[in-house]
């Protein structure tokens, strides 16, 4: 999943809880929590696994993994207002 520049500047700069705040404005449910580790369920089936800090932002190698699980779109991030 590639991206273009003006849209890795803006989400290089979002927190987990932004991430968070957005998977539920999608759909996604919590699934299990284990330590500091969120599971999330979408109900068509996907899944993906947070490791959750206030307040952390990710690099971009495990932004990039995020979502690539996630499976979101830049119109979807655009939607969930992550971007502009």
């Amino acid at each position: 999943m590639k991206f273009p520049p003006h849209v890795w500047s803006q989400l290089k700069n979002k927190s987990a809880d932004d991430l968070i705040s957005a998977l539920k404005k999608d759909g996604w449910n919590p699934d299990e929590k284990i330590g500091a580790q969120q599971v999330w369920r979408h109900p068509d089936g996907r899944r993906v696994s947070i490791h959750y800090h206030p307040k952390k932002t990710y690099g971009p190698k495990l932004l990039k993994a995020l979502l690539e699980d996630i499976g979101w779109t830049e119109s979807d991030m655009r939607r969930l207002k992550l971007i502009k």
